[in-house]
C-alpha cells in the first residue's frame, strides 16, 4: 500500500502547507509542517527524556491544532491496516 495522502491545512496558502500523511503498511504516520524556532527547538531538546540534540536524521515539526482530525484519521488509518 502506497502513502495515503490524509489531509491539508484547511488555512493553507497552498505554498507552505502543513500536510498529513499514513503510509499504513510502514505503520508510520507522516508530517509536514513548520520548523520551530531555535529557541523551541533548544526547550524541546532539553526538556526531552532522550538528553540530546535531535538528531539529523529526525525533524520537530509544528502542526495548527487545527489538523487535530486529520492527526487522528492518519492515526485510525495506519491502526486499521496494523489489525489486518
Amino acid at each position: 500500500m502506497a502513502v495515503e495522502f490524509v489531509g491539508i491545512d484547511p488555512e493553507t496558502d497552498l505554498d507552505h502547507c502543513p500536510t498529513v500523511w499514513a503510509d499504513a503498511e510502514a505503520q508510520e504516520v507522516l508530517l509536514q509542517g513548520w520548523k520551530p524556532s531555535t529557541e523551541t527547538r533548544a526547550q524541546c531538546e532539553t526538556s526531552s527524556p532522550a538528553r540530546g540534540r535531535v538528531p539529523d536524521s529526525e525533524a520537530i515539526v509544528r502542526i495548527p491544532a487545527r489538523m487535530i482530525p486529520m492527526i487522528r484519521e492518519a492515526c485510525d488509518a495506519v491502526e486499521r491496516a496494523r489489525l489486518h
